[in-house]
């Protein structure tokens, strides 16, 4: 029975294991294709650049000189039959050198022979090279999964970054080849890292482009045959052009991260040349010319390409964003004519939500255009929003059922999602559009339900979103629901509205809103300080000026002014003619003075 018992134990451990494979397979199967197929297409430009390039034993031709004594002992692996241009024939198997023994003419044009051949591969150079390239594949997959991103990696990002990779390495590989490039360092001329570096840190920001940086430079290492000038000139100028285009805002300042990558390339050749000592001194105008031509066109490019790659992508790129603040964009304009009152509400929570992202180090340009975008769902319906009822005009839900009401108001976050998708938004907005109230309940009107039916449904008052993922939709979130509370505060002093905030922050908490993003409670605090000063500067006292009164109050004054002349005007005629001229007089004089109380 034990035996059994254990048996049926270990049976049941490894249907679990076998489960989380299946888990983890159904999760990751698209990056564990593409890592498949980029490792693929690697291997065939591997192959291609080996085939095509003179070495034996994974040694350069340029390696052997005749009457050098040799450092290795190499064999012919096949036989090459002997032709015009080299009328030299090698058989199968023959020793075609001999450590520790000259090389002779006729072993060197054996030699030749082989490294020019089409039919002799070099299956050291090509294992060699393929046991790097998994290693990078190892380091590339482990980056992409573990690195601190702030934020969920994209299947498209890791495409976009596999195919610019197979670029470069192509461009590399085959363009040491080209019939200039003399020398390993001049090779640099030619390598387009930047361009991808560039366009990766716009799309995806600075830190993925830093770990790009790191695998571009190590495919460069390879495909430059393990030379190690390119992969120090592709490693650092990359890394810089990370940096160098890290808070620019808008496009036309890619051409002065143009100017400036330029001249970095320059500085780092020099560099590079001085403590290799590699360039003569003719050549070097070439060299300083042809890198510095590589870092203009490559923010040039980057500028040209940029626009629509992060179409295709859909990405939120800095461009982009600042493209989506313009207040002339068609949807913005339609939620100011339709409701202007959602967007005025809009407006504040992208202020409330910028400043407070900005607190805790969230990517504050992504929380604006989310907030500004996240009720565009209302423009349909928006006169049932109390935002954009004018004051004394009755309320259009006094008429309706609570569950009409619910539904009315849930529909807005599908709405929005909606739009926004037509609109091509990038995802990470709509995803904010569709958290920004979580699945938080409706309690106005499910109190109200409850009053009538005690038995009704919650979730038919529940909003269908999912709770906020990231901090900036999270933030969102809270901006939203702050701004729109703190207007009906009476007599929003700081010390009200400090309250205020904290008592709604605790209930976003309570309700299981916040669980899934990774805010702490060191950024909670950072974000409420954050809502307090900007909402006390909104709801400041303001000076009341001695002549300055209500206009209610002015009418009222009127009014009473009116009935109190009546009355002197009825005693007047039992007094005689003479204190009437004196009511007149005094009439007039009140009648000015309180002209001069409204406009002066």
């Amino acid at each position: 029975m034990k035996k059994n018992h254990n048996f049926s134990k270990g049976l049941g451990s490894s249907e679990k294991g076998s489960s989380r494979f299946v888990d983890f397979l159904k999760k990751r199967y698209k990056i564990i294709i593409l890592i498949l197929l980029g490792y693929t297409a690697v291997t065939v430009l591997n192959f291609l650049n080996v085939a095509t390039s003179e070495t034996i034993a994974s040694f350069k031709l340029d390696d052997f000189e005749i009457g050098q004594i040799a450092f290795k002992t190499i064999y012919a692996p096949k036989s090459i039959p002997a032709d015009e241009l080299n009328p030299v024939y090698i058989e199968e198997g023959e020793k075609i050198i001999r450590q520790g023994f000259p090389i002779t003419e006729e072993a060197y044009a054996k030699l030749k022979k082989m490294a020019e051949s089409p039919v002799y591969l070099d299956l050291r150079s090509f294992a060699d090279s393929e046991l790097f390239l998994l290693a990078l594949v190892t380091l590339w997959a482990i980056f992409f999964a573990h690195a601190p991103l702030g934020r969920k990696a994209l299947v498209r990002e890791f495409v976009f970054q596999v195919v610019c990779f197979l670029m470069v390495y192509a461009a590399t590989a085959f363009g040491a080849k080209a019939p200039f490039i003399t020398s390993s360092i001049m090779l640099t001329i030619l390598i387009p890292s930047a361009l991808f570096v560039l366009i990766d840190a716009i799309l995806y920001g600075n830190l993925s482009a830093m770990l790009f940086s790191i695998i571009l430079s190590l495919g460069v290492f390879d495909a430059a045959s393990f030379e190690i000038v390119p992969f120090l000139y592709t490693i650092a100028t990359c890394i810089a052009a990370s940096i160098i285009v890290n808070r620019i805002e808008k496009r036309i300042h890619m051409v002065f991260v143009a100017l400036v990558l330029a001249l970095v390339d320059v500085v780092f050749i020099y560099m590079f040349t001085v403590i290799f000592n590699q360039q003569t001194v003719s050549s070097l105008g070439i060299l300083l010319g042809g890198v510095a031509a590589n870092g203009f066109l490559s923010g040039i490019l980057a500028l040209a390409f940029i626009t629509p790659i992060e179409w295709i992508l859909n990405t939120a790129s800095v461009f982009r964003m600042m493209d989506l603040l313009d207040t002339n964009v068609p949807i913005l304009k339609k939620l100011l004519i339709t409701a202007s009152g959602t967007y005025q509400h809009s407006q504040m929570v992208g202020q409330l939500a910028e400043n407070a992202c900005r607190e805790i180090g969230a990517n504050a340009l992504v929380a604006k255009v989310g907030a500004w975008y996240h009720d565009i769902g209302k423009i349909d319906q928006s006169e049932y929003f109390a935002e954009n009822i004018p004051a004394g005009e009755p309320n259009k839900h006094d008429g309706i059922s609570p569950n009409l009401s619910a539904s009315i108001l849930r529909s807005h976050v599908r709405k929005g999602v909606e739009k926004a998708r037509q609109l091509h938004l990038p995802q990470i907005v709509i995803d904010i559009i569709e958290e920004h109230h979580g699945n938080s309940t409706i309690a106005y009107f499910l109190d109200k339900a409850q009053k009538a039916d005690p038995n009704v449904n919650p979730s038919d008052y529940t909003y269908p979103g999912h709770p906020p993922r990231s901090k900036e939709s999270a933030v969102v979130m809270l901006a939203d629901t702050v701004e729109a509370a703190s207007r009906t505060l009476e007599n929003p002093t700081e010390e009200r509205l400090e309250k205020f905030i904290q008592v709604l922050i605790n209930s976003k908490i309570e309700n299981h809103q916040l669980d899934d993003c990774s805010l702490t409670f060191s950024d909670i605090s950072k974000i409420k300080e954050s809502f307090l000063q900007l909402l006390v500067g909104v709801y400041h006292n303001r000076v009341k000026y001695p002549s300055q009164k209500d206009p209610s109050s002015e009418k009222e004054e009127e009014s009473q002014a009116s009935k109190d002349n009546s009355k002197e005007s009825a005693e007047s005629k039992e007094t005689g003619s003479s204190q009437t001229e004196k009511g007149k007089e005094g009439a007039l004089s009140d009648k000015t003075l309180t002209e001069v109380k409204l406009h002066g």
